[in-house]
């Protein structure tokens, strides 16, 4: 009786193991994803800032061709 006992609580240990192990995987592949999803997300930030300083840059140039031929006219 003791032996079947002893083994049924092996049994659980295992599993209980498992479970562990199984649980540190997933929370590590959702930190991997979520560092993964900050650094794409603070890269097309970055990318946009800069994208949207080169548009008005361009529009301010253009702006002051544009005044000064309308000025010479």
């Amino acid at each position: 009786m003791e032996e079947k006992d002893t083994t049924e609580r092996l049994h659980a240990l295992e599993v209980a193991q498992a479970t562990q192990e199984a649980t540190l995987a997933g929370a590590q592949a959702t930190e991997a994803a979520t560092q993964a999803g900050l650094a794409s997300s603070t890269t097309v930030a970055h990318a946009g800032t800069i994208a949207t300083m080169a548009v008005g840059s361009v529009a301010l140039i253009v702006g002051i061709f544009l005044g000064i031929v309308i000025g010479r006219e």
